[in-house]
């Protein structure tokens, strides 16, 4: 597989399990961690878990952008990240790498840097939805390993959630609750460092934000 690939797949597995279930692909790749095996109860404990931020200003529904998640982000925004191709809509799906929510992925050819916007509806409906799945994952202590708050985006609270801390070799991952129950995860791979990768997953989450409170 070419680095480029890569990168791409690694937008992916994760997410199905920490920001839609709870893993991350070392070989197919890692794409936000999911939540929990066991997502009903893990969701109740996990909204009683006084860490775990709410979502304070009106929340926002993203149900519009379920089957076109790369319209979250515009294009004045992608393409001074270097995004200049279309990016590929994923539909929320059954395997490991779709089960989170639907997703999109830009990619920058040839230098296997990689962009991933998940919307977690299927995280919602299975009872693991918002922040609140994340931290439960954290606390089983399974995929994921990483978990820290982020400032707020555009006045939703986010956090840094992942298998590990990658952020200084380039990987970022961050999870923001537009509702208690529902959170869109960026991930930014294949970059130089904590500041690049995590500057541009925060563009797009904050990109993302500014379109479902125009929606």
């Amino acid at each position: 597989m070419t680095r480029n690939g890569r990168a791409a797949g690694l937008l992916t597995a994760a997410a199905a399990c920490l920001l839609a279930s709870a893993c991350t692909g070392t070989t197919t790749g890692s794409a936000l961690p999911a939540s929990s095996e066991s997502a009903p109860a893990a969701s109740s404990s996990a909204q009683a878990d006084p860490d775990v931020p709410k979502v304070e200003a009106t929340p926002l529904d993203a149900g519009k952008y379920a089957t076109d998640p790369c319209g979250l982000v515009p294009g004045d925004v992608l393409t001074p990240l270097r995004y200049t191709d279309p990016g590929k809509y994923v539909p929320r799906g059954n395997t490991l790498d779709t089960e989170a929510g639907p997703s999109c992925r830009w990619t920058i050819h040839g230098e296997g840097i990689g962009l991933q916007m998940i919307v977690g509806t299927g995280n919602r409906d299975r009872g693991a939805g918002g922040l609140a799945g994340y931290y439960a994952g954290y606390r089983a202590g399974t995929l994921i390993k990483f978990l820290e708050r982020a400032p707020d985006i555009e006045g939703y609270p986010a956090i840094y959630v992942d298998i590990s801390d990658r952020r200084a070799n380039g990987n970022c991952a961050i999870a923001v609750g537009v509702a208690d129950d529902l959170a869109i995860g960026v991930q930014a791979e294949g970059y130089q460092g904590q500041d690049d990768s995590c500057g541009a997953a925060t563009q797009a989450a904050a990109a993302a934000i500014k379109t479902l409170k125009g929606a």
